[in-house]
């Protein structure tokens, strides 16, 4: 059993080389654009509390490249973020929970926690249905029911409380935080233009 360093309810030296390392591997780098597109950014499993993985991560790029489904890239650093940190964007390509947390095994410095076994372990973030008013479900739009069938952790992580709801729907996606890894697919999947729920990062 993995003991977690930070409980998923209180979340609520840019490196040359490693940038270099990253483009000798043919990695994307991408630039941060703004403090609010930082808040979608998600550290790989078993990544460390963000000191330690700050000291232990050599933006080597390795994780990234072990990443069978394209998730991770690397950060470009734009003078005030730490250039070649991995990291991927739920909405985006979310997390595919490997049983065998390739990207971790990857990891030459244990940056990402070598101590970590069951990928249903890991917490990389937690969902939270920041927007429900885009949420069909919870307006009362129509029954909608996507972010539940994309969770991995079927009938643990998120599920729908049924009952009325501020906004005139029947149904509101309800999360476990203690459960919930972080992965993304529940947002990658809501199929509101703009996702009604969103994974925190817990290291933001």
């Amino acid at each position: 059993m993995v003991i977690r360093q930070v409980s998923r309810r209180r979340f609520l030296q840019t490196g040359l080389c490693g940038l270099a390392a990253g483009a000798g591997l043919g990695l994307p780098l991408v630039r941060e654009s703004s403090p609010a597109w930082a808040l979608t950014r998600i550290r790989p499993p078993g990544a460390l509390d963000a000191r330690d993985f700050d000291a232990a991560c050599i933006r080597c790029g390795l994780c990234v490249e072990a990443c069978p489904y394209d998730t991770l890239r690397l950060l470009e650093s734009d003078g005030s973020a730490q250039g070649g940190t991995p990291y991927f964007v739920a909405r985006e390509v979310p997390c595919e929970m490997c049983a065998d947390i390739p990207c971790l095994r990857a990891c030459p410095t244990g940056a990402l926690d070598p101590g970590l076994e069951r990928i249903e372990d890991a917490a990389m973030g937690v969902a939270v249905l920041s927007h429900p008013e885009f949420c069909n479900s919870y307006v009362g739009n129509s029954f909608c029911d996507s972010c539940v069938r994309a969770c991995p952790l079927q009938g643990r992580a998120i599920s729908l409380a049924v009952g009325p709801t501020p906004m005139g729907g029947l149904f509101t996606p309800t999360v476990d935080p203690d459960v919930c890894t972080g992965c993304g697919k529940c947002e990658h999947d809501c199929i509101a233009p703009s996702a009604a729920i969103r994974v925190a990062p817990r290291h933001a």
